[in-house]
């Protein structure tokens, strides 16, 4: 219990007029605070990425991909109709992928094909703010495609404009055998928000994807949605059990990205072990400022402890002032830190804007955007170490106010 008298003198030191020393406490409080600032920031940033990233990652792809080892699934509408009867099911589609080279105005360039159709593509969640559809349009045209803004960029076209696929299917001709390649009209030009598939995605409708990779009646992967990402093992288990065919290959999206969220997370991890020791390095300017208000107030001290202050009370003395320097420090930065997570996107802009440098590069990052998602849960435990660390510092300094012998310190007096 901290009595009242060593909160007055707590609040005594914490205000001592002598300049260098305040100095020294200022820093330590302005280190603190832009540390725990920095790590909001840092921390909110990376989290928003990893969330935004699954996000794109799973509006293109599904939660749970249905492929064979052959690369063809035949009797795939028996299986669409089985999977949908499942209750944890939201969406399943049939999907025709392969790899094709687009062939634009000046240049050409590798791109994913994704034969789909059309209620399917403007069911998904992700389509309907990526995409501008045309009134009542109810199906894809068989010479239409749509393509990313990054790719209609790379290649120089509009809407409207034609571009040819060549794919790495074979026809026969008098002129010999001749890769398949075929004219589309650019029908619709979207934005998904992730670099990578707005260069590289190409959604036609799936009976033209059919007949270019060779594959009529069949397709290469069944994508699926479920209700609740909780649900995925579920799912996964009733589709084995229901298709129960040796040939076929089922995949979850945390399995097909394993390697990219642990690279995320251990980077994340790794970035806030970094960024803890700024505000380590801060506390050691509490450790100072302390130290040095020790040595000052040497007399002060000798004084208490001969009219009978205990060095507990001492000790309490100065782990209030150290504490109150790191509070005021912690407070200061979670409330920049959160400022600055909020607006993040308008000073991103300005930034910008003032040293003409694009500070988050889509082609660096995949997303378009600068994402952040505040954790309350991971800025608690922010504060929370930065204010252990803070108490830690004290610690020294109190220790040694408290051993001071008082007929040392007075007796030239």
């Amino acid at each position: 219990m901290i009595k009242n008298f060593e909160w007055k003198i707590a609040k005594k030191y914490v205000g001592y007029n002598n300049h260098f020393i305040s100095l020294v406490s200022y820093l330590a409080t302005i280190g603190i605070a832009l540390g725990v600032m920095i790590l909001i920031i840092v921390m909110s940033v990376m989290n928003g990425y990893e969330v935004e990233l699954i996000k794109k990652i799973l509006g293109i792809n599904g939660h749970i991909s249905i492929s064979a080892y052959n690369g063809k699934i035949t009797n795939y509408i028996d299986y669409i109709d089985k999977i949908k009867a499942n209750q944890n099911v939201k969406f399943v589609a049939p999907v025709v992928t392969g790899q094709a080279l687009a062939e634009g105005k000046d240049n050409s360039t590798g791109v994913l094909v994704r034969g789909m159709d059309f209620k399917s593509l403007k069911q998904k969640p992700i389509m309907k703010d990526a995409f501008i559809f045309k009134n009542n349009q109810t199906k894809f045209d068989t010479d239409e495609i749509y393509i990313g803004n990054a790719l209609a960029k790379n290649l120089r076209l509009h809407l409207g404009d034609k571009v040819r696929l060549i794919v790495p299917k074979f026809d026969e001709t008098i002129l010999g055998t001749m890769p398949k390649i075929k004219t589309f009209y650019v029908a619709v030009i979207f934005d998904i928000g992730m670099y990578e598939y707005n260069a590289s995605t190409v959604f036609m409708p799936i009976n033209t994807a059919q007949l270019m990779f060779d594959i009529k009646n069949s397709i290469t992967e069944i994508e699926v949605i479920v209700n609740n990402i909780k649900n995925i093992e579920k799912v996964k288990e009733s589709i084995l059990k229901n298709i129960a065919n040796p040939s076929i290959l089922i995949t979850d999206w945390g399995a097909a990205n394993q390697s990219l969220i642990s690279a995320l997370r251990v980077e994340r991890n790794t970035m806030f072990l970094i960024l803890i020791f700024i505000v380590m390095i801060a506390a050691f300017n509490i450790i100072s400022g302390l130290t040095m208000l020790v040595k000052e107030k040497y007399k002060s001290i000798a004084i208490l402890r001969a009219i009978g202050v205990s060095r507990t009370s001492i000790i309490k003395i100065f782990v209030l002032v150290g504490s109150f320097l790191g509070f005021i420090g912690i407070l200061t930065g979670a409330i920049l830190g959160m400022l600055f997570v909020v607006n993040i996107d308008n000073i991103k802009e300005i930034l910008e804007s003032l040293t003409g440098v694009t500070l988050f590069d889509p082609m660096i990052y995949f997303l378009t955007s600068l994402p952040s998602e505040p954790d309350f849960n991971e800025i608690i435990s922010i504060v929370f170490t930065a204010m252990i660390i803070s108490l830690l510092a004290t610690i020294y300094p109190a220790w040694k106010a408290a051993n001071m012998m008082p007929s040392e310190a007075l007796r030239y007096e």
